[in-house]
C-alpha cells in the first residue's frame, strides 16, 4: 500500500469515525497490510484488495471474549 493510499484511508476513517486519533502505520508485515491505531493503542490490520480491476481495502480487528 502507497503512502499516498494511507493517508487517504486514515482521513476517510477520521471522517467516518469522528476521531482524529486514528493513525495507520507500515508495520513489519510483509504481506503490504498495514497497522491500524487510535493513538497509541493497536486495534487491527488494513489491507488492499485488487480483483478484477476493482479496488477494495479490508479491515481486520479482533476483539476478546474478556474485553466485552
Amino acid at each position: 500500500m502507497t503512502q499516498q493510499e494511507m493517508a487517504k484511508l486514515q482521513s476517510y476513517l477520521q471522517r467516518t469515525f469522528g476521531n482524529d486519533g486514528i493513525v495507520l502505520r507500515r508495520g513489519m508485515h510483509k504481506d503490504g497490510t498495514v497497522e491500524v491505531y487510535i493513538d497509541d493503542e493497536f486495534i487491527g490490520l488494513m489491507a488492499k484488495d485488487v480483483e478484477d480491476g476493482e479496488t477494495s481495502y479490508q479491515f481486520q480487528m479482533a476483539i476478546l471474549e474478556e474485553d466485552v
